[in-house]
């Protein structure tokens, strides 16, 4: 790897990835601490419904908004050609997605294990605008960038704008989370960790979208 190549792996903007890491990961092990010490764990099979509900927790941090945020710094992260890149952005965006899809379809079960009415939170409004966009923010990317690819003009007018959406996109999930741990926060004599995760969780999107943000100016 040449001088250059290597350079671009040593910016302020690829070194706040490892604070983003750090962050992720520290929300990630609280979330487990959470689930499977305090309370019952998580089976998606379970006849237990706060065993079932575990998993949306779960799934919607590691498996939705961990996964979004690696997508989002993969050009920082991996040191591969653009081409490459470009593909792990694409399918860590695509495992957020198919996680996401499995982490909604918890909180549904459990609402019709419990006899609760669907969509009637804050929380689940924010969530699912959240997950309809994203799904079509990689619809529209696949098409502009991947394949069938659009002309070199019109994919340079279309990356800002799909740059600023996936940043925003990144903290309308995290505002979802943080809505969500505020729903279950009465609920548990657990409110100081959930306190922690929930600002860890704060503090992964902050980095991510800093390493986004400072990319373009070192």
């Amino acid at each position: 790897m040449d001088g250059y190549n290597q350079s671009r792996y040593l910016t302020p903007a690829s070194r706040i990835t490892v604070v983003a890491h750090l962050f992720g990961i520290t929300a990630l092990i609280l979330l487990l601490v959470w689930l499977l010490h305090y309370r019952t764990g998580f089976d998606l099979d379970s006849s237990h419904p706060e065993r079932v509900f575990n998993l949306h927790p779960f799934l919607m941090f590691f498996g939705f908004i961990f996964f979004a945020g690696e997508a989002a710094m993969a050009y920082k992260t991996i040191r591969a050609s653009r081409e490459v890149q470009k593909f792990c952005h694409m399918l860590f965006h695509l495992i957020a997605i198919v996680l996401g899809i499995v982490g909604i379809y918890t909180a549904f079960k459990f609402h019709n294990m419990q006899h609760i009415s669907h969509m009637h939170s804050l929380h689940s409004w924010i969530g699912m605008i959240t997950f309809c966009f994203f799904g079509l923010q990689w619809l529209f990317g696949f098409a502009l960038f991947m394949f069938p690819k659009a002309r070199p003009f019109t994919r340079e007018m279309a990356m800002p704008w799909h740059i600023s959406g996936g940043r925003a996109l990144l903290y309308m999930a995290i505002c979802t989370a943080e809505t969500g741990l505020m729903q279950i926060e009465p609920l548990t004599s657990k409110f100081s960790l959930i306190n922690f995760i929930g600002l860890f969780i704060l503090f992964f999107g902050i980095t991510v979208d800093l390493s986004i943000a400072l990319g373009h100016y070192v």
